[in-house]
């Protein structure tokens, strides 16, 4: 059985931002369509941490993929990364895995190009202000494919850990010299002038109040995926028109959602599919909720796939090649008695 093999250079190879935020709209689209097959997670929880494992399958694409990721918070303080993750691709014809990819760098790409589409459909067209809450790698792409769809022209990021915050500061800085990022003098001041907030934590408690959002701000949650966890407090659910990446995924498992007892107005790709109309005027605020669906990392491992294959990215292995025959006749079958 032949497998590629893809690190995260070759996933961010094969998967640039703005082709994510395109197979991100496909993704939801098809999910709220019904054209995919996407159960509820499973979630394995261990005294320091939870591991995920989150297979889909969509009909349109034809992408069939399986997820397996691990969030434990205390890593950072060792040096490792919040977020493990692997990818496996599946082929939908033989069932038979075609490749093995780098979840981490997937998972950002495909989370960030959420927030971009969500930023897309949901915030103003003139937003230039965007506050970051968490400048760790999901917050980091979220800004990217911000970026990507606005002409955001002020970011202030905020992090507990101001190095953090410190050096994704200068990293935006790099990616443009029209963009003035900055560490504000205090998160309210953040919030209040924000077109744009963004929160990429994992706090159990809200990070900033509701009241302090300006008339036609857009929210965009993706840090929080228990129950337990929640970065948007209730003001701002009670202000906001909330549209989410799916509502059965939210309702189980997104806690901004379950502590406010939120009214979820729509699903993402209902407003792509154009069944609801999103933001309706420029004083209306939005908030956006995102708890992740496997649907995201089929879509996303479809199309990494695709581009790898074109373009021989990665490594083909043969898992069945070095297997020694002679291996069979050195075995000692004992028959029962």
């Amino acid at each position: 059985m032949k497998i590629r093999v893809l690190s995260a250079a070759d996933v961010y190879a094969a998967l640039p931002m703005g082709e994510a935020i395109k197979v991100m709209e496909s993704a939801f689209s098809q999910y709220s369509s019904g054209k995919s097959l996407v159960p509820l997670r499973t979630r394995l929880s261990t005294q320091r941490g939870i591991t995920l494992f989150m297979p889909a399958y969509l009909e349109q694409s034809n992408d069939l993929a399986v997820k397996i990721v691990s969030v434990y918070e205390k890593n950072s303080e060792i040096g490792l990364p919040i977020i493990s993750a692997l990818v496996v691709a599946i082929d939908p014809q033989t069932g038979r895995p075609s490749a093995v990819m780098d979840g981490e760098s997937l998972t950002a790409i495909r989370t960030g190009a959420t927030g971009g589409v969500a930023a897309k459909y949901l915030s103003r067209r003139d937003a230039e202000t965007v506050t970051l809450f968490g400048a760790g790698v999901q917050g980091r792409s979220q800004l990217w494919a911000v970026m990507s769809v606005r002409a955001v022209k002020r970011v202030f990021i905020i992090d507990k850990i101001e190095a953090k915050a410190k050096a994704l500061v200068d990293q935006v800085k790099s990616w443009s010299n029209k963009v003035f990022a900055v560490l504000p003098d205090s998160p309210e001041e953040a919030v209040s002038e924000a077109d744009i907030v963004i929160a990429a934590t994992t706090t159990r408690t809200p990070l900033f109040d509701g009241d302090l959002l300006k008339p036609g701000a857009h929210v965009t949650g993706i840090g929080a995926f228990t129950p337990e966890m929640q970065e948007i407090d209730q003001k701002t659910v009670e202000r906001a028109t909330i549209v989410v990446d799916s509502r059965e995924a939210c309702a189980a498992e997104a806690g901004d959602i379950i502590k406010s007892n939120a009214h979820i107005d729509a699903e993402l790709g209902e407003i792509i599919l154009g069944r609801h109309p999103g933001r309706t005027s420029d004083e209306e605020i939005t908030f956006f909720k995102s708890v992740g669906l496997a649907a995201q990392d089929a879509a996303a491992a479809g199309a990494i796939l695709a581009k790898a294959n074109e373009k021989g990215l990665g490594t083909l292995l043969d898992l069945a090649r070095d297997f020694p025959l002679s291996f069979l006749s050195e075995i000692q079958f004992i028959p029962k008695n």
